[in-house]
């Protein structure tokens, strides 16, 4: 099929104002915003019993699976303004060997540059174009970057990139291919950060840094939409994902609330897991203190440079849903990442990011400590394709010109 047929007309969709995230004060659509006023992500609000008489399930499902089905609930109003390089529904792969007979993986890698930072920056992308944005800059631990520097160049929008210097090349350098410039940066995710916001406050850049901005919630939250179309409109029993800045499990419970308001699903909601590296974890500290807020992750260290965030601007809103949901904020070894990768792929065949593995760590720690059972339906979330991280080389070398011992092959 043809990308984006579900788009037929140019009409509006149904945004009707943002909404500050911690006072609810409301913002106009349509105009440039970054944070709140009082520093807290916007949240954009949709007109939902004008959707809910617009749009049935039914004629929802008739439409292709692509992420621009859930249009009335996405905030981009014009197809001219759709960034597109071919957004899919993602599969649920079964983990039946590593995982068990109820356990499924979200497979993101299989969306455009090979992770789920597509699904915020194509929106992202497509609403800073629809307000008129020249210039963005970002910081990154690889994966956003490549996404943010895709769909930018897709529709003629200057990037500029900073990452840790220890980002993995791999993703150093297809950022750069795709059109951005990128600065390596001899610090973490939030020192880049600070580079950005300052050059913001100059007016040399939109800041597009994670929750910044409204709209990366919206892509993100499609996910959330898939689920609950997959699962027939019922919602998994878990949901483990990996958290760093979090837009995708505050978007997934953000989603929920929206279905539900649309009479699509009901009240039921999963456990929310929000799985991070036990070298970087504020999440799970801010957590298992009782507070609102997480302080920042000093010395972060850990694989999975995807999670690798000391602190998230959208705390609380993760750590509400987690709470809210019976879930609980958990904690992986390193070790436990990179035997969960191995596991995954020598058992199941599925090639999980390191992001991924921890997933699997934590939902095996989960089903040990009795916080979830072996008959719950659970979805782990596996961010990107294997692919672009390293991988032990365990392959042996044979001289065809020596005589062959066919037995030992």
């Amino acid at each position: 099929m043809p990308l984006l047929t579900n788009l037929t007309a140019d009409r509006k969709t149904f945004v009707t104002h943002l909404e500050c995230s911690m006072t609810g004060e409301i913002y106009p659509a349509d105009e440039v915003h970054g944070l709140s006023r009082v520093g807290r992500p916007l949240l954009v609000r949709y007109d939902l019993p004008a959707i809910a008489a617009h749009l049935d399930r039914a004629a929802l499902q008739s439409r292709e699976t692509d992420l621009w089905r859930w249009r009335e609930l996405l905030p981009v109003r014009h197809v001219r303004d759709i960034v597109s390089l071919g957004e899919i529904e993602t599969p649920l792969v079964p983990l039946p060997v590593s995982g068990g007979a109820n356990v499924l993986v979200k497979d993101e890698g299989r969306l455009p540059t090979g992770s789920f930072k597509a699904r915020g920056l194509v929106m992202a992308v497509a609403m800073a174009k629809a307000l008129g944005i020249k210039r963005i800059a970002m910081p990154t631990n690889g994966n956003a970057g490549a996404a943010l520097a895709a769909y930018a160049t897709r529709c003629g929008i200057e990037t500029v990139v900073f990452c840790p210097d220890d980002t993995p090349d791999i993703n150093v350098q297809e950022i750069a291919l795709q059109g951005a410039r990128v600065w390596r940066v001899n610090g973490l995710i939030d020192d880049c950060g600070a580079i950005v916001g300052e050059g913001a406050k100059q007016g040399r850049w939109f800041d597009f840094s994670t929750l910044k901005e409204p709209y990366r919630i919206e892509g993100k939250k499609t996910m959330g939409l898939e689920l609950a179309s997959q699962f027939g409109w019922e919602l998994p029993d878990a949901i483990f994902y990996p958290t760093g800045g979090g837009t995708g499990l505050i978007g997934m419970w953000k989603a929920f609330d929206e279905l539900e308001a649309l009479g699509w699903i009901g009240p039921k909601r999963p456990k929310m897991f929000a799985i991070q590296a036990a070298g970087c974890a504020p999440i799970v500290k801010a957590f298992d203190d009782g507070t609102e807020h997480a302080e920042r992750w000093e010395n972060a260290q850990t694989v999975a440079a995807g999670i690798r965030v000391p602190r998230a601007v959208g705390d609380f809103l993760i750590l509400r849903a987690v709470r809210a949901s019976g879930g609980k904020a958990l904690a992986v070894e390193d070790a436990a990442i990179e035997a969960a990768v191995q596991q995954a792929a020598r058992q199941d065949g599925l090639l999980l990011c390191p992001e991924g593995g921890a997933t699997l760590a934590a939902y095996h720690y989960a089903l040990s400590a009795g916080l979830v059972s072996a008959a719950d339906r659970v979805v782990l979330f596996n961010c990107a394709t294997g692919l672009k991280y390293p991988m032990a080389d365990d392959s042996r070398t044979l001289d065809r010109h020596a005589p062959i011992d066919y037995d030992a092959l």
